[in-house]
């Protein structure tokens, strides 16, 4: 139940990569849920600690308040847009709870990218930390632009999360426009040929058609479109300048 209701809040908020956030976050309240139901021992099995969904939830909080921090300045602009989805998909009372917890557990602790990568890496499949690094870029962006400093930080959590080169440069170029925007799309260098182009565009875009998906999460389908179509616009892009 959590897991439809995560997603149709962040599909409204936050578009494609706000629904996978929100179903992600709340699939894990849904598992933990019924782990509960069952006994002690199924939560030995499935981690060697007792987690609980707010473990979930302030170690997404954690990476969005390192992507913050990264070029040395508090965007007020990037605080509001984590706060909306968190008041948004939580209500305002329990947002307020998870801040506080947040404020408190990291007065004592420094908070470790590579630490909250390796609990995710456990509980969830590839597409989802690639769902997970658009919303880190779209609060990158919120302040109208994505730093290097940013940039390289979410880099950093994206080699944590085992994303890979290629498909980071992808989604990079999704927010960081450059001229040679489309050829990273793609995956290609500027330099690829008529036929290499054409190659990768037919690899794009099998790999991200919502029905090529190998899942029955309709919210990683979503955001599969979303790239499908970004691998599409890149293509026409590359055709527009060559001529093809």
């Amino acid at each position: 139940m959590f897991k439809w209701v995560g997603a149709v809040i962040g599909l409204f908020l936050f578009k494609y990569p706000g629904a996978i956030l929100g179903f992600f976050i709340g699939s894990g309240i849904d598992s933990l849920s019924r782990s509960e139901a069952k006994g002690p021992n199924v939560l030995r099995d499935m981690t060697r600690q007792r987690v609980s969904p707010a473990d979930f939830e302030l170690n997404l909080l954690s990476l969005c308040s390192i992507v913050i921090k990264a070029d040395g300045t508090v965007s007020q602009t990037e605080m509001d847009y984590v706060r909306q989805y968190f008041v948004q998909t939580y209500g305002k009372e329990k947002a307020n709870a998870i801040f506080r917890t947040f404020n408190e557990v990291n007065k004592k602790r420094e908070i470790s990218a590579q630490r909250i990568c390796a609990f995710l890496n456990q509980r969830t499949r590839y597409e989802v930390r690639l769902q997970l690094l658009h919303f880190l870029f779209g609060i990158a962006q919120a302040d109208g632009a994505v730093s290097n400093s940013e940039a390289n930080k979410i880099q950093e959590i994206a080699g944590y999360l085992r994303v890979a080169f290629r498909d980071f440069e992808s989604i990079k170029a999704m927010f960081v426009k450059s001229a040679d925007t489309a050829y990273k799309i793609l995956e290609i260098e500027r330099s690829a040929t008529d036929n290499e182009i054409k190659k990768a565009y037919r690899t794009m875009a099998k790999k991200y058609h919502p029905d090529r998906v190998n899942t029955e999460n309709e919210a990683i389908k979503k955001g599969a479109e979303e790239k499908f179509k970004q691998v599409q616009k890149a293509y026409e892009t590359i055709q527009k300048e060559r001529g093809l």
